[in-house]
């Protein structure tokens, strides 16, 4: 799917830049940065306007959205700029699809003066502020909702946010340092301390803030006009839509760190958003998975080596965090995160490569607990598949092997788990479903002009026709809901879990803008980086598309990220869910399950079971917490804030993406086999209970 696509045009796209006040091939040699920026911005718009599914024309709205997108990265935290600052970059709302064809560069020069001139006047407020106390008996409090705050009007109101700021981190570092220094009793209380110490950690909390922010302001204000006029671009592909974006050129190590995500030595992938690194995913086996408290959609906020002093990382570009964070394997790095419930952790991982037997399809015999019959359990971490030919391996022949030997123990029934798998090989989603159907059409594809590929199973054996229950949830995404969808059209599976899937219907492909510049004397400007493009869009054989929605399961169990804003449709400019004509198929022919009585009797036993009552209120803890935005910056609340978490079991609740957090290791630190995690898993224990309900109709 992944084919290379020739682009027409360069000999066009010269005569277009000849023909743009001011440029000319002789003011290039005199003027490398700027003329190189007119052209790959004018590049990237001719790709995107050719080659994006939505067909979006370059005109007023997108230059809104893309605008809109550039403020938040710039100061989506509202740190920095004031009032007038905006209202003067307001001027180029209407303005970028005019300045991207024109060749005009002026909102990323202006958006980075500004922003330059006010990091270095927070930097001077911050080291006043730094030099004297904070009065930590104070009660009062900071809105830490970006979405809740406005901009200041001047500078003293913007010496006053950052008062505020530098107050709550300071507290923030105290109680950390405490915890450090002073020590805590077994049932985890912080140790009680003199006026003395307090006020000797106190100002050792402020030197601490004082470094860790000194080095972020110097981080932002090393970041070039080239810096900025690639997040611009980047903008503007955002517009197009969440999965578009400019990778730009750094160096090639750095390129691939991009174009994959990867955070070498734990092992997750990431994006930066709105000032923010978030997690993506976590890679199964790897460090971060093994460790198991880092999950998707947690924000890194800083990174620490070991014990040493953390490094703020918000408004900081990806490819710094990267090297913030990588490290030699068996060195320990410290994550500071903001969970998606609120919660703020100090995760430490010790860097490792990735267990490779982690990442692959693996099962195991679970025991009915009314009658005794076995089930199978298969676990599927992502759709793999080798394609440097060094093994061959893929996630189907695994999967075709697991099944063969799981029948040989004479399962009754199968719950096969997609939880927090994140995709991968589409031509492995099709042929996976051809395991559980004998022949027919697994998904459509349609591309920008309207042509639609449906993709189909021709093998007409199938490697597993027994009751088959699927285990999904949020973070289930692209191949997953591919394969989970077709089971559901085919009424083949039930799918059981969160209330909807991730919600990624799309394909992208990569578009290396260097392969498409071969004039002489043009290779100057050479490298101009990538751009990943939005150039297809997936259907279930039912017509309905995977975008935006996702899949729903056909049982819904109460989930701890119940009321999460996570998945495609809470990403901006998205594209809309829509539909287009059923694929011809039939459906199987023992797919008479009643599904509302089996929603009916799980409901039932969810009700009564304590494992999901605490799951609920888990959640409804959680959501309470999101909603509460102000952060009390009394000592004393931080302190009982801290005590109810630590109650609460804040960092020992199971890992968001099934790997063992340190609750879910045995005594010696070893992590649990795979029958002591399901063992230890209420979905598993209700995919066991359907299927029997599906036995006991069959029979």
């Amino acid at each position: 799917m992944q084919k290379r696509t020739k682009l027409f045009g360069l000999g066009c796209l010269l005569l277009v830049f000849a023909l743009l006040p001011g440029f000319s091939l002789a003011k290039i040699a005199d003027d490398f940065d700027s003329n190189r920026a007119r052209l790959l911005g004018h590049m990237m718009q001719q790709q995107l306007n050719r080659y994006h599914y939505s067909q979006k024309p370059t005109d007023d709205a997108l230059s809104h959205a893309a605008f809109d997108l550039y403020l938040k990265q710039l100061d989506f935290q509202k740190r920095f700029l004031l009032l007038k600052d905006v209202a003067q970059l307001e001027k180029f709302r209407d303005q970028i699809d005019d300045s991207i064809r024109r060749g005009r560069l002026d909102l990323p020069k202006v958006g980075r003066d500004l922003l330059n001139q006010r990091i270095a006047q927070v930097q001077k407020i911050s080291e006043e502020l730094l030099a004297g106390p904070f009065d930590a008996s104070v009660a009062e409090s900071i809105e830490v909702d970006p979405e809740k705050l406005a901009f200041v009007a001047n500078l003293q109101e913007l010496r006053e946010r950052w008062r505020k700021i530098l107050k709550f981190q300071v507290l923030s570092r105290y109680i950390n340092l405490r915890e450090d220094e002073i020590g805590t009793d077994e049932q985890g209380n912080l140790l009680p301390v003199s006026e003395e110490q307090e006020q000797q950690l106190l100002k050792q909390a402020q030197e601490k803030v004082a470094k860790t922010n000194g080095s972020l302001f110097s981080r932002m204000l090393d970041e070039s006009a080239q810096d900025h006029y690639d997040r611009y671009l980047n903008a503007i592909s955002r517009a197009f839509d969440p999965h578009t974006s400019y990778l730009p050129p750094t160096s090639k190590e750095d390129f691939d760190i991009q174009m994959s995500g990867s955070l070498e030595g734990i092992g997750a992938t990431l994006r930066e958003e709105d000032g923010y690194i978030k997690v993506v995913r976590i890679i199964p086996g790897s460090a971060a998975f093994r460790q198991g408290e880092l999950g998707a959609d947690d924000i890194i906020l800083k990174v620490a080596e070991g014990t040493g002093e953390p490094e703020d990382i918000t408004d900081t570009r990806i490819r710094d965090a990267v090297a913030l964070i990588r490290g030699k394997k068996g060195t320990e790095v410290r994550l500071t995160v903001k969970k998606p419930d609120g919660r703020r952790l100090i995760i430490p991982i010790i860097r490792d490569v990735v267990e490779i037997e982690e990442t692959f399809v693996k099962g195991t015999i679970l025991k009915g607990k009314a009658d005794g019959r076995s089930f199978g359990y298969i676990k599927v971490p992502s759709f793999y598949r080798d394609y440097s030919g060094k093994t061959g391996r893929n996630v189907t022949d695994d999967m075709r092997e697991e099944l063969k030997r799981l029948k040989k123990e004479q399962i009754s029934g199968l719950v096969l788990d997609l939880r927090n798998n994140g995709g991968g090989s589409l031509t492995d989603a099709v042929t996976m479903t051809g395991l559980f159907i004998e022949t027919g059409p697994v998904v459509q594809v349609r591309n920008g002009a309207g042509n639609i590929r449906v993709m189909r199973d021709d093998d007409s054996s199938v490697e597993y026709d027994g009751p088959l229950v699927v285990l999904v949830n949020r973070f289930s995404a692209s191949a997953s809901e591919i394969l989970a969808g077709a089971l559901q059209d085919y009424g083949r599976a039930l799918i059981v879990g969160d209330e909807h899937t991730h919600g990624k219907g799309t394909v992208q492909q990569m578009l290396d803008l260097d392969r498409y510049l071969r004039l002489r004397g043009m290779e100057k400007y050479l490298p101009l980086g990538a751009v990943k493009v939005t150039i297809q869009k997936f259907y279930r054989i039912s017509g309905e598309s995977t975008q935006e929605k996702g899949v729903t399961p056909d049982v819904v169990l109460p989930s701890r990220l119940d009321g999460l804003e996570s998945g495609e449709k809470y990403l901006d400019y998205a594209l809309p869910w829509d539909h287009i004509e059923s694929a011809d198929y039939r459906r199987w022919a023992k797919s008479a399950a009643n599904i509302q009585v089996l929603r009916q009797h799980s409901a039932e036993r969810v009700g009564s079971d304590a494992e999901f009552q605490e799951i609920v209120q888990q959640s409804q803890e959680a959501q309470k917490r999101r909603q509460e935005t102000r952060q009390s910056l009394l000592l004393s609340d931080l302190l009982a804030e801290r005590e109810r978490l630590r109650e609460s079991g804040g960092q020992e609740r199971p890992s968001p993406h099934g790997a063992m957090s340190s609750s879910e290791k045995d005594p010696k630190g070893k992590p649990k086999s795979l029958d002591e995690e399901v063992a230890d898993d209420p979905y598993v224990d209700e995919g066991v209970a359907l299927l029997l309900e599906l036995l006991a109709e069959q029979s």
